[in-house]
């Protein structure tokens, strides 16, 4: 194949691929190269400007380890993981809507009772959970499992101070026969992405901020249900409408409200002051489809 140009390079490469035998692949390499280069014909993509493109991605592979992916935190960051989110978790009206897996999952995390410390000694304000799975018709959802986890007072998960230090702000617990759950933990705080690195550098040269609102990540998972990935935000925060990765919902902001010292829900009597959060999660029914398969391994990003 010779003498290739701006006219008829974008044909050749689809040609070229003609022969997969892996269809869903050939139509999703069709499509890339398709919109790739009509990216460089539209912009008039300079030598320069590729080559900078070319080292931008190699620092965010170089940055990446098992506890930082920082391809996740640039899909997060570009909306495009809001994006698939969107086009793979439709859900009927009045389903607890999905939104981005978030970062910071890790498989096995440790089990808790009912009412158990799922904080852990994380730092943070004291905050009681509560709430209730039901499916759309208001009827409760027996046994429901749900994994919870989330970032503590100084902005940082668990993860991310080293892989000895053990699990905190995040459990995996049951609700009870009527569908309900409750456990302690910490009050969610706004934090920052990781911008120490070429995807926080994207960010600062386009003017933009590396905030998340604060906010309670949440898998809730029961037989006969299609599986909730979602967040619950805290109401009031300053970044619920500039979040850096594009993950808000109007349906999952909530009232976190706040108690002085004295009697709390676990019948213990807090020295301190303590807020309440209650969130009703109702799981969409499973379909003859087969839901999307999750991430496998920690995603530590931001």
């Amino acid at each position: 194949m010779r003498n290739m140009d701006e006219d008829n390079i974008t044909r050749a490469v689809i040609g070229m691929h003609a022969s997969s035998g892996n269809p869903r692949l050939r139509v999703l390499m069709t499509s890339l190269v398709q919109h790739l280069h009509a990216f460089a014909r539209e912009v008039e993509l300079t030598e320069d400007e590729w080559f900078r493109g070319i080292q931008f991605l190699t620092q965010v592979g170089h940055i990446t380890t098992a506890t930082r992916q920082e391809f996740i935190l640039l899909s997060d960051t570009l909306g495009l993981s809001t994006l698939v989110t969107a086009l793979n978790n439709k859900k009927p009206q009045g389903c607890t809507e999905a939104t981005v897996f978030g970062p910071f999952h890790v498989e096995d995390s440790p089990r808790v009772e009912l009412g158990g410390d799922v904080a852990n000694g994380a730092q943070g304000e004291p905050c009681f959970v509560s709430g209730t799975v039901v499916d759309p018709d208001g009827r409760s959802v027996p046994h429901a499992e749900l994994q919870v986890w989330q970032a503590d007072a100084a902005g940082n998960y668990d993860v991310q101070y080293g892989a000895d230090e053990p699990h905190r702000a995040r459990a995996t617990l049951n609700a009870d026969e009527r569908g309900a759950f409750y456990f302690k933990s910490i009050r969610a705080e706004s934090y920052p992405i990781p911008h120490d690195g070429p995807v926080g550098q994207m960010l600062e040269a386009l003017g933009r901020h590396p905030w998340r609102p604060a906010h309670l990540h949440f898998m809730v998972t029961a037989p006969g249900f299609e599986r909730l990935i979602t967040h619950v935000f805290r109401n009031g925060d300053q970044y619920l409408d500039s979040d850096a990765v594009f993950g808000v919902r109007s349906s999952l902001i909530a009232d976190w409200d706040e108690h002085p010292p004295g009697h709390a829900p676990d019948g213990t009597v807090s020295a301190v002051p303590f807020y309440t959060l209650n969130f009703r999660f109702v799981l969409n029914p499973a379909s003859a489809a087969a839901a999307p398969a999750g991430r496998k391994k920690t995603v530590a990003v931001g």
